[in-house]
């Protein structure tokens, strides 16, 4: 399909490169492979996470993860676990990681416009004594996904600052943000299954089962 929408496709690294030229010694050197001292404070103060899996067709998906600074629980300078907390049972993330252990995180604090990326494989796992170490609100995680690091390295700071995401003075009104309930009614398009009845029962699972 794109081919016959675009004209002018790159398709080998040589054009590529010959455009975009190579890295500097220190973005070829920077990866490391290991969790060292500055990773795990890293990892120990970011809220969030964005981690990506694809199935072993290729096909690709990108899940948020969030919950209070030092969530994720580091076992040793290779591993790590991510608690899996409720969601909308659609398991995306979970499916792909067992037919493709290949995962791709991405780290961010908010404030800080460098980021710490993390590609690996991951496993499904039901460790009760580790998962007990991230309960949260007097509840255990059911299922963990833990990440065997392969290489970790710090991602400049480009993308945000373009974006100027952490500067409030350029964020949008509240007013006119995307409206999610909305969206979510147009898209489902289910009888009788309106842009209220939505955020009603998005404001019920927000409020009474994020853990």
């Amino acid at each position: 399909m794109l081919d016959t929408v675009f004209k002018k496709v790159i398709d080998s690294e040589e054009e590529l490169r010959l455009l975009l030229g190579t890295p500097s010694r220190t973005a070829a050197n920077k990866i490391i492979h290991k969790l060292d001292h500055h990773c795990r404070e890293f990892i120990g103060q970011s809220p969030i996470l964005f981690l990506s899996t694809a199935d072993s067709a290729g096909r690709c998906d990108t899940s948020p993860r969030g919950d209070a600074p030092g969530f994720v629980h580091i076992l040793d300078d290779h591993t790590f676990v991510i608690p899996e907390r409720p969601g909308n049972k659609r398991m995306d993330s979970l499916l792909n990681i067992l037919s493709n252990p290949h995962v791709g995180l991405l780290f961010a604090i908010p404030g800080l416009e460098e980021t710490l990326r993390i590609n690996g494989h991951a496993r499904i796992i039901r460790d009760s004594k580790i998962l007990e170490q991230m309960a949260a609100y007097g509840k255990n995680p059911i299922l963990g996904i833990a990440v065997e690091v392969d290489e970790c390295y710090i991602h400049c700071a480009k993308a945000f600052k373009r974006s100027k995401l952490w500067d409030q003075s350029h964020w949008l009104d509240k007013q006119d943000l995307p409206k999610p309930a909305q969206i979510l009614a147009d898209h489902v398009n289910l009888p009788g299954l309106d842009s209220e009845k939505i955020e009603n029962a998005l404001l019920e699972s927000y409020e009474k089962r994020l853990y």
